[in-house]
């Protein structure tokens, strides 16, 4: 016998299905009622069956309306985004090494040669330098940028 979660699950795929671009823009609340549900179990069904190892990509905004967007993005560019970010999060943020990365994503097609131009940018040094940032802030502040980057560049409908 299918669980609640199931149940949330199966609506959230077929509204991505009937969806013309993969993506669906749902509110938790009104999610929640129509499943007769708290919010955090819909929370629980986003975490555990919507990754991107899955092949999604959830975006929750903040503030009161509880408004979140689901993206479906194909597996091979999950993978990709996936191996990417956990390489990019380990190991230091050294310039050279992302900008091998960026190459490696522009040359499997992940990205094109101007994304990649504008994620060499962001991961660039000189930019945080001449804003005066101390050298954590200006790595912190990279890595940040350069995650959220891939995240939309990975997102379908570009």
């Amino acid at each position: 016998m299918p669980s609640l979660t199931d149940y949330i699950e199966e609506h959230i795929k077929k509204m991505l299905v009937l969806s013309s671009n993969q993506c669906i823009e749902v509110k938790r609340r009104e999610l929640a009622g129509k499943f007769s549900c708290v919010p955090s179990q819909i929370n629980y069904v986003l975490e555990r069956r919507f990754s991107p190892e899955r092949g999604y990509l959830v975006e929750s905004k903040r503030g009161g309306s509880g408004c979140i967007k689901i993206y479906r993005i194909n597996g091979e560019q999950a993978k990709a985004f996936q191996d990417l970010i956990k390489d990019a999060c380990e190991n230091s943020f050294d310039s050279e090494r992302l900008r091998q990365l960026i190459e490696r994503m522009r040359e499997e097609k992940i990205i094109s040669r101007r994304e990649a131009a504008i994620l060499e940018v962001i991961t660039g040094k000189d930019i945080y330098e001449n804003l005066g940032l101390n050298p954590e802030q200006s790595i912190e502040l990279r890595h940040r940028l350069f995650k959220e980057a891939l995240q939309e560049l990975i997102k379908p409908g570009y």
